[in-house]
């Protein structure tokens, strides 16, 4: 394929820390690559984020500059903050160079402020994606800085905002769960007809959920329940009470969560803005549990979601054996109300969010390179 007027021939993706940043980053990477197999790309993260392995390993190259947190109150770091910003701002300043970049695409993020600061240095056109329904400082602070942005959830407050909803990777965006859920099943070592539950806190996992349920085991088992539960690194466990027959899986990370919406009829999870998004897109119903930390981004993230039925928000503090038993293995029993479920969470989900996305950054370089003509 051939580029196109909206077809940049270099990009610089920044983001990283967790999941939520890197998952988009390379969603939109892999979408502009199919578009263009010439198109050159360089992620731009940190030495301690996920992307440090996650990167590399689906075949970008990732260069690194140095973590630049953005103190919320008076501190040590405060104080810190201009000379480690300017390091940081000449270090992406020189990969902004050496890369030839025609667009700069950030995520958010303790990387990105630097990198959208050094490409306005440049005139380098900066698209700004924003996953959470709360806006994060720094794509607060990069917003101001171009008309292309791009924001998940309608309700996020943020200037020249566009709604692309979440990049997903196509294996997620493309998954059609009926079709699958037998080869899930039997990938994952689960039963083949009996009610299934997903449980997961994320990368990191989330104690609330792993304590609740590692309790719940028998209860589960009793009522004909089936469970995954993906634990998060090094949280793993042994489920204890498991009746025979009906399975209890438990892994500490999963890397084909394609084949755990395909297995499940319902998940227990966070609501992170990726988790959110995956599980709309898939029609797969969520019983979500926000991070009580933070700025209350998590509840926002699933409020659409949960408005259309397709969802339930439970405080944190609720999630206890006795709300599995009462509240998780009786949805688990009704069919027809986890279809209803099902079908009001693919309603509100967004399998393109790619493609939107991708297309942001063409009618970014279009207005760039206008002006530059009209100059």
């Amino acid at each position: 394929m051939s580029t196109t007027p909206t077809s940049p021939r270099s990009v610089l993706l920044a983001g990283g820390g967790t999941a939520g940043h890197v998952s988009p980053l390379l969603a939109l990477a892999d979408c502009l690559r199919r578009r263009d197999p010439e198109v050159a790309i360089l992620a731009v993260g940190t030495e301690q984020g996920l992307e440090s392995r996650l990167v590399p390993a689906r075949g970008y190259e990732l260069a690194t500059i140095p973590k630049v947190p953005l103190p919320r109150r008076p501190s040590g770091d405060l104080l810190r903050l201009p000379g480690a910003m300017r390091r940081a701002v000449t270090r992406a300043g020189e990969l902004v160079e050496s890369s030839g970049a025609d667009v700069v695409v950030g995520f958010g993020g303790y990387v990105s402020t630097p990198v959208y600061l050094a490409a306005r240095r440049r005139g380098v056109p900066v698209v700004v994606h924003e996953q959470n329904a709360r806006a994060g400082l720094a794509n607060r602070v990069g917003a101001r800085m171009t008309r292309h942005v791009g924001i998940t959830f309608p309700q996020t407050e943020l200037a020249h905002a566009t709604v692309t909803g979440m990049p997903l990777r196509r294996e997620i965006a493309d998954l059609d769960r009926a079709a699958r859920r037998a080869e899930g099943r039997a990938h994952l070592g689960l039963h083949p007809d009996l009610p299934t539950v997903l449980v997961t806190g994320g990368s990191l996992g989330a104690k609330r959920l792993n304590d609740a349920f590692a309790a719940s085991v028998g209860d589960l088992g009793a009522a004909g329940v089936q469970v995954l539960h993906v634990t998060g690194r090094d949280k793993d466990f042994e489920p204890v009470g498991a009746v025979p027959g009906v399975p209890y899986v438990v892994v500490p990370y999963l890397d084909r969560m394609d084949l755990a919406y395909a297995a499940a009829d319902v998940a227990v999870c966070r609501s992170g803005a990726n988790t959110v998004c995956e599980l709309t897109a898939v029609g797969l119903p969520g019983l979500y549990v926000p991070l009580p930390i933070g700025n209350g981004e998590q509840r926002l993230n699933a409020t659409g979601v949960v408005a259309a039925g397709g969802g339930t928000l439970t405080e944190d503090s609720e999630v206890t054996p006795a709300w599995v038993r009462d509240v998780v293995v009786p949805l688990l029993g009704d069919r027809e109300r986890v279809a209803t479920m099902s079908l009001a969470a693919s309603a509100v989900g967004e399998r393109d969010g790619d493609e939107l996305l991708a297309d942001l950054v063409g009618r970014a370089l279009v207005a760039a390179r206008g002006a530059g003509e009209g100059a």
